[in-house]
């Protein structure tokens, strides 16, 4: 069965959940497999702490479910899980910060062959925790998780001339941070 709405857009799918049909599971997997990977890695990237990450993760499925039970009129699902998962990974930060705990260093989810590019990614995750949360959250879902401007408006609830700017801000922060690496680097 699941093979026949595999086909489906994903508004026809949170429909088929909504209406609670007997396919309603097979079509919430379907969902979740094909936003699964997309939200582990922007909240992997955003909290680091892998303890706490799977909380978060699970949680903004659960409440991605619990929304499509409800009257809420779906138009961009991706858009839509990726606020859940911001939202949560926000509060699960504030709630951190309250309790006086270090934010953690998070790691690079790619793995690359070489000792200079590991150093190298090494030193861009050292930097985006440097980077203040607005700007680092913009440069995680553009360059790491591949949203367009509008994208990241629209999850962001904020302007595209807005994104652009801390984009714009947040790769010349990052030049600032590695500029003394890279000279080393290179010389």
């Amino acid at each position: 069965m699941e093979a026949d709405l595999k086909h489906l857009t994903d508004i026809e799918l949170c429909a088929i959940v909504h209406d609670g049909d007997s396919r309603r599971n097979a079509a919430f997997e379907i969902l979740y497999d094909r936003h699964s990977p997309r939200v582990y890695t922007y909240c992997r990237r955003v909290l680091g702490d892998i303890t706490v990450l799977d909380d978060v993760f699970q949680e903004t499925f659960v409440r991605f479910y619990n929304s499509l039970l409800g009257n809420r009129e779906m138009t961009n699902v991706p858009a839509f899980i990726l606020r859940i998962a911001r939202n949560l990974c926000l509060g699960e930060k504030d709630r951190i910060k309250n309790q006086a705990v270090a934010f953690e260093e998070f790691h690079s989810l790619a793995t690359l062959p070489t000792f200079e590019s590991e150093e190298m990614m090494k030193l861009i995750d050292m930097a985006l925790t440097m980077l203040p949360e607005e700007f680092r959250e913009v440069f995680v879902l553009r360059e790491f998780m591949g949203f367009s401007y509008n994208e990241i408006a629209e999850t962001l609830g904020t302007t595209m001339p807005t994104i652009r700017t801390r984009i714009y801000r947040a790769k010349n922060m990052i030049r600032e941070i590695l500029a003394p690496y890279i000279t080393d680097i290179n010389s």
